[in-house]
């Protein structure tokens, strides 16, 4: 799955309609402190853009469990506030967990998150974000780049902000 050759990129891909996302980052913090920040759903906010004005609204999640519905508020696009239900359908601890839409402004999404210790103070971090858009070829022709060029600075924005946090 992960590599050294794809650390620290961000790769869009489209297939059968579906288009993914793959970035891979490395981050000098343990296994442990990776799982700890990123299976906890409150952490979200700290790596997501101001101007997205996200907000958790079903409560303070717990410690994050397969099943666990979390619905969001989130503004993608300017002027666009939307409300967002996820379900976090996969966990493996220390290894990777899955959150899918239910809800939400895409047809899919599923969104993987993968970790691999790289020694014992730094860890291989993947998001693998599958998704489709709404309304068919219509969606793909008129919403394909405006959504990728979305995605691009929103993860942008992590990579960005996760090497500030952890001092990468």
């Amino acid at each position: 799955m992960m590599d050294a050759t794809q650390e620290n990129s961000l790769v869009f891909k489209a297939h059968s309609g579906i288009h993914t996302l793959q970035v891979v980052q490395t981050l000098p913090i343990s296994l442990d402190e990776a799982w700890d920040f990123f299976s906890s759903p409150m952490n979200l906010a700290k790596i997501t853009p101001d101007y997205m004005g996200f907000e958790i609204t079903s409560g303070q999640p717990k410690a994050m469990f397969a099943g666990q519905i979390i619905s969001y508020k989130v503004a993608p696009f300017p002027y666009v506030k939307l409300n967002w239900v996820t379900e976090i359908t996969h966990v493996q601890e220390k290894r990777f967990f899955v959150d899918e839409q239910r809800f939400g402004p895409y047809a899919l999404w599923h969104h993987e998150h993968h970790f691999q210790p790289a020694g014992p103070s730094a860890v291989i971090m993947e998001d693998r974000v599958s998704y489709k858009l709404p309304l068919g070829p219509v969606g793909n022709l008129f919403g394909a780049k405006l959504v990728e060029k979305n995605l691009r600075n929103i993860f942008g924005y992590r990579v960005q902000t996760l090497k500030e946090m952890f001092n990468a």
